[in-house]
């Protein structure tokens, strides 16, 4: 059996820190805010929303709910999001996913303006991971050491994805070494797959990306030294489809009939090969959270430097 990537201790020493950040602004009459928009009544939206409003009060975040019928317009959605944009009480937003299937969800994440988009998602943020312009943070020091020098410099800032950067941390957190691995990724979302393959880029693996038309799936996930799912497809992987040894990374969500949260992976059989995997609930999840968070926070410090840049958050 292989061992578990927990996310939980992680997600709770990220919570822990962004929490004693929230409080040193407080000390200036900074207050951090989150807005948390909710279009419809999908359950795992629904039940991702309660969770993270629950965690923002927790760590001293003000979290803003917004949530707008199913039959909302495009433009109500839009007039929320830039009165959003232009709170000065608010330092991001959430957009909750998916949207109603009337509503063109690229044109409004994109309209997120860019230094509220902490989850990371708007075209900005996307290109500027792409071009390298953000990946720093990828990096040891990259989010602390280098955060004074590099939140002066908001022409370069920009939030990484939220989930994809948990799966980074959550694997640096278990020391394991992603440099020269061969990384293979099923699922070429902008939300998970495809920023997540940028990131173990630039951490110098060899990544290989599957997705609903890859032919023999298998043939490439039995090369994974680390496997990533991210297909929302419960039972996809089985263990047949992973080599001993492996690495798995489950961040499939399902929400099953009877009300339980289970994953891409048939676990215990991928289990019983991998030397470990993420549990789901309780891998992933928790520290997506925690990445908001902390990217949250992050947008309010550098919107006061920039504004006051005497003052040392």
């Amino acid at each position: 059996m292989g061992n578990i990537l927990d996310g939980k201790k992680l997600a709770e020493e990220i919570k822990s820190d962004v929490k004693k950040e929230v409080e040193a602004l407080n000390k200036f009459g900074i207050d951090v805010g989150l807005a948390l928009l909710l279009v419809g009544d999908n359950p795992a939206s629904l039940q991702y929303f309660k969770t993270t409003v629950g965690t923002c009060r927790k760590v001293g975040i003000t979290a803003y709910e917004y949530r707008l019928p199913r039959t909302a317009t495009l433009n109500e959605i839009l007039n929320t999001v830039h009165s959003i944009n232009g709170d000065e009480r608010i330092s991001g937003l959430l957009l909750l996913m998916p949207l109603p299937v009337h509503i063109n969800a690229r044109r409004v994440i994109n309209s997120i303006v860019p230094e509220k988009d902490v989850d990371g998602l708007g075209a900005i943020s996307v290109g500027r991971l792409a071009a390298d312009e953000s990946t720093f943070q990828l990096f040891k020091g990259g989010g602390k050491d280098l955060h004074q020098y590099f939140k002066l410099l908001p022409s370069i800032w920009s939030f990484l994805p939220c989930t994809p950067y948990g799966v980074i941390r959550l694997l640096e957190h278990h020391k394991i070494e992603i440099k020269g691995k061969h990384a293979v990724i099923i699922g070429k979302s902008l939300a998970v797959g495809k920023p997540l393959s940028l990131m173990f880029l630039a951490k110098e693996a060899t990544v290989t990306v599957c997705h609903r038309e890859t032919q023999n799936l298998a043939h490439f996930t039995r090369q994974a030294d680390i496997l990533c799912s991210a297909t929302g497809k419960a039972g996809l992987i089985r263990g047949t489809m992973v080599k001993k040894g492996a690495i798995v990374v489950d961040i499939g969500i399902n929400m099953l009939k009877n009300g339980t949260i289970t994953g891409d992976v048939d676990f215990k059989p991928v289990a019983e090969k991998a030397s470990m995997i993420t549990p789901v609930p309780g891998g992933v999840g928790p520290v997506t959270i925690a990445m908001l968070l902390e990217n949250t926070v992050r947008s309010a410090q550098r919107n006061e430097i920039i504004k006051s840049p005497l003052m040392i958050v």
